[in-house]
């Protein structure tokens, strides 16, 4: 296993390897100096998904939803509480499939909300409908083997 890994900033998408070791400390951006970590879910677009989803070597839960969606609005402050409960180990993300509906039909999203697992592009593992956080952690975790 390696001693460092790659993560894509929350705030400038820009690449930065940190020792693995070093996840917990809060490490900054080394392009824009911001917090690498910051306990919430990330917004993302199709500009921006593949530095995330591909590139950082992080897990990423993505959470695809729609604003008119009640599951997906009931789930939304449990997704939130999750992400500060699994970073800085896995990176949350929201994807409004009403704004992006390119990233909905690449993962082939037929309900919502949609939780889908990815390491390094590769889809590990999903799960449809709404999860209360301790649910959310729970599951992550095993489809980790954590």
């Amino acid at each position: 296993m390696s001693d460092t890994t790659t993560l894509a900033c929350p705030h400038c998408h820009g690449l930065s390897r940190v020792p693995v070791q070093r996840l917990a400390d809060a490490p900054s951006c080394g392009r824009c100096h911001q917090p690498l970590f910051t306990a919430h879910p990330l917004v993302l677009g199709v500009d921006h998904f593949a530095a995330h989803a591909d590139r950082s070597e992080l897990p990423l839960l993505v959470d695809f939803w729609a604003p008119w969606c009640g599951p997906c609005q009931v789930m939304a402050p449990h997704f939130d509480r999750a992400a500060a409960q699994l970073e800085p180990q896995v990176r949350l993300a929201k994807v409004d499939t009403q704004s992006e509906p390119t990233l909905g039909q690449r993962y082939n999203i037929r309900s919502i909300p949609t939780l889908v697992l990815l390491r390094q592009g590769r889809e590990i593992a999903r799960q449809s409908g709404a999860m209360d956080a301790p649910g959310i952690v729970r599951w992550t975790h095993q489809q980790l083997g954590a």
